[in-house]
């Protein structure tokens, strides 16, 4: 397996077309709750993921283009 930095990582997620520009860490739950990372990897997925979130992520890029096209 070739050993990536996160940055070089990113940047041939970025180059394949994904934005990687607000990515989440397991960090970001530790620091709010005591669990591994096993379990804060199932709350970003489920947080993540979820219906209301999917729908208000939608929602956003919807607004942006049509902002983009005025």
């Amino acid at each position: 397996m070739t050993n990536f930095s996160v940055e070089q990582a990113k940047q041939v997620l970025k180059e394949a077309g994904y934005f990687v520009d607000n990515l989440w860490h397991v960090s970001d739950v530790k620091d709010r709750l005591d669990c591994n990372n096993d379990i804060a990897q199932e709350i970003l997925e489920e947080a993540l993921t979820n219906e209301a979130t999917m729908e208000q992520i939608w929602m956003a890029i919807d607004e942006a283009i049509e902002t983009s096209a005025k």
